[in-house]
């Protein structure tokens, strides 16, 4: 994949999978713009230390200017990929409304302003977007429904933003992940079958040949990256 001189935003990159995709990004060549919320996020990156790194802290992604004026600094932007987010697990019964904001701001809300000022960014010109849907938004589960119903919101500005802008060479997809191997999931699930889940490595790989020029047909996707059959 030819990222050498590409521009490209990495929304969550002080995160598990954020940080896998931000090295396989340089690994490629390209120049990673992270937007960091906090000091604790940046400093998650601080060992990949790169010229063609850059970190800007205090980007509240939820919020419409500081999100407009990050954009607004990166020059010629190539890709952009969404990865910020959260999740809760429960009932609706036992929800909250509050938990439900919370998975809209969180999911839904930074994902349609990371993709409005990426197109607003991109012009006239090519471009990719990869939003994170989840798995629960494919195959329904229990227990996952506020969660989900905020991630379905993602997974439907995919599919329309891709069908709008794939003329103009735009692409636009997501991955939809099943629980990924990380440290905080298995100390979660110690009894789950952590060698079926896929590791960021590999749900970063993905995102990457998305976000890449090597794309050129698929748009418009959910695409699954749901770890090995059991």
């Amino acid at each position: 994949m030819d990222y050498v001189d590409k521009e490209v935003v990495v929304t969550g990159g002080g995160g598990a999978l954020g940080r896998a995709v931000v090295e396989r990004l340089l690994a490629e060549g390209a120049h990673v713009h992270v937007p960091a919320f906090g000091h604790p996020d940046a400093q998650r990156l601080t060992d990949l230390a790169s010229e063609r790194l850059r970190v800007e802290i205090g980007v509240d992604l939820g919020d419409e200017d500081a999100v407009a004026g990050f954009y607004a600094g990166v020059g010629s932007l190539w890709a952009s990929v969404h990865l910020v987010g959260g999740f809760v697990f429960g009932k609706l019964v036992d929800a909250e409304l509050s938990d439900f904001e919370r998975m809209m701001n969180m999911n839904a809300r930074t994902a349609w302003l990371g993709c409005r000022e990426a197109v607003r960014a991109f012009g006239d010109g090519p471009g990719r977007i990869v939003n994170v849907a989840a798995k629960p938004t494919l195959v329904a589960g229990p227990d996952t429904v506020t969660y989900a119903m905020s991630k379905g919101a993602v997974a439907t500005l995919t599919r329309c933003l891709g069908a709008e802008l794939a003329p103009q060479g735009v692409l636009v997809n997501a991955v939809a992940p099943s629980i990924m191997d990380t440290a905080a999931n298995r100390s979660a699930m110690p009894d789950a079958d952590h060698e079926s889940w896929p590791t960021v490595a590999e749900v970063a790989a993905t995102i990457a040949w998305l976000a890449s020029p090597d794309n050129t047909l698929t748009w418009g996707d959910v695409v699954p990256v749901y770890g090995r059959a059991g």
